[in-house]
């Protein structure tokens, strides 16, 4: 009998980075009859005692599975008036520890892939909202938040991972830039969710996002990145490809307009993975030049809402709810028990940080006290870049398993509890066109008064919609 020995390549720790996998229960394998040859990687799915001639793994199950999670993820969503992908985490982390269930959540090679591919895109379309004169009209307060909430928070955990903690100095460099980042992902999806990606207070805090994590990338790749050719020529194909990707897409919609066969997608799902192949290549990430490539044609989406629409449907029905599931199979039960003190401070030291940096800086920018808590808030929250760096840190040596588990658990914390804050005691007031012209001028003044007052102040709840009446891409 061969026994197959379980092991993770050093290329994809992300896979079980909290520990082994728990093994697939029998009914996941699926039997057959002939004998085929497989790759080693694949091997680590195998049950033990078995090979591929008598077992493979049933991915039709696993796709139930994870995708019955993200359905009652969305409608759990809906019942309690919270964003999908902060129920997304916690489901997936709850998926992800109990026992008698966790060994039916098991992250194959697909799944690992989606949710990439889900990060990828999710982050394409971030910078894709941010409309480019909106952009230019808030650069100042958008630049001075976003340099704000990233530099403090960097030195702030970077400090106390190195004196107070005593880790090397390049693992406390990686702790802080995991914790200074600004979570794209989860912003936008409430940016999304609330229809804030319309207004002007949601423009000007994704543009403070995309400073933040540029000051992320920056730090990232300054402080270790492989200084070599292959490099250069990322960044010059990414530079020549941003600047001719809006001229491609404009041609594309004028030549073929929008078929059931959606090329315009195609292309830029062909142009996000090359750059991204190109990107991992290089050893970069290959959300970093989604990034800047949804901002280079947020000028062509501003025109033309249909191809974004569209493009929104795929990323959030299939795409990110692996994304987000998978990020909260992640947080290891164990690790937030025997390292619940530490989690606890430096979640404390990041939020405190962001408080510091953020709060007093929109304030200079006369933002009302309601929305600049807002803001702050949601510019303190972490997920996408944050556990990038550490997987980056993991993958490269430079931090080990306990380090890793305990910065992507304070990570993903700090993608829920700010959000949850932010969206259920500081949501600012939405008023649609129709509401305000059903609405007297003395109610609108009442309503605009109220959004200016103190967290404690009372507010009209009617005027403000649900998520699901705010987008309809919530729904």
């Amino acid at each position: 009998m061969i026994r197959i020995r379980r092991r993770y390549d050093a290329v994809l720790p992300d896979e079980a980075p909290a520990g082994v996998t728990p093994e697939p229960p029998p009914w996941l394998m699926a039997s057959t009859g002939r004998p085929s040859r497989r790759s080693p990687a694949v091997n680590r799915w195998l049950l033990p005692g078995h090979t591929w001639q008598e077992r493979q793994l049933n991915v039709y199950y696993v796709a139930a599975i994870w995708l019955g999670m993200a359905l009652l993820a969305s409608m759990v969503s809906i019942w309690i008036a919270v964003p999908a992908a902060l129920v997304e985490i916690v489901i997936g982390a709850l998926a992800g520890n109990i026992p008698g269930i966790q060994q039916h959540v098991t992250q194959t090679g697909f799944v690992t892939f989606l949710a990439s591919v889900g990060s990828l895109v999710l982050t394409f379309l971030a910078g894709a909202e941010i409309d480019p004169v909106s952009l230019r009209g808030h650069w100042k307060a958008s630049v001075s938040i976003g340099l704000a909430s990233f530099l403090l928070p960097f030195l702030a955990a970077f400090g106390f991972c190195r004196l107070v903690l005593g880790w090397q100095l390049h693992a406390a460099e990686i702790g802080g830039i995991a914790l200074s980042t600004t979570s794209v992902a989860v912003v936008y999806a409430v940016m999304v969710e609330t229809g804030l990606n319309r207004r002007d207070l949601g423009k000007l805090i994704l543009a403070a996002c995309f400073i933040t994590d540029l000051g992320t990338v920056l730090a990232l790749g300054g402080l270790f990145a492989t200084y070599n050719w292959l490099l250069m020529v990322f960044i010059v194909v990414s530079a020549v490809t941003v600047l001719m990707l809006p001229r491609l897409v404009r041609l594309a919609i004028t030549r073929f307009g929008h078929r059931v066969s959606e090329p315009e997608i195609k292309l830029l799902l062909v142009v996000l993975f090359a750059l991204g192949g190109l990107a991992t290549q290089a050893g970069s990430e290959a959300v970093l030049p989604a990034y800047v490539a949804g901002l280079v044609v947020a000028g062509v989406f501003m025109h033309d809402r249909v191809l974004m629409d569209r493009l929104r449907s795929i990323a959030f029905a299939l795409l990110t709810p692996f994304f987000f599931l998978r990020a909260g199979t992640l947080i290891s039960a164990p690790a937030l028990v025997s390292g619940a003190g530490v989690i606890a401070v430096l979640l404390l030291v990041k939020l405190a940080a962001k408080m510091i940096g953020v709060w007093p800086t929109a304030a200079v920018f006369k933002l009302p006290r309601r929305e600049r808590t807002y803001t702050t808030l949601l510019m303190a929250t972490g997920l996408t870049f944050g556990s990038i760096a550490a997987l980056f840190g993991l993958t490269h040596g430079l931090i080990d398993k306990t380090q890793y588990t305990v910065l992507v658990t304070v990570v993903i914390l700090s993608a829920f509890v700010p959000t949850l804050i932010a969206q259920q005691l500081f949501r600012p007031t939405i008023l649609d066109a129709e509401e305000e012209e059903a609405l007297g001028e003395e109610d609108l003044s009442i309503i605009h008064h109220q959004r200016a007052q103190p967290p404690g102040g009372s507010r009209t709840r009617s005027a403000a919609p649900s998520p699901d009446q705010a987008d309809p891409s919530s729904r």
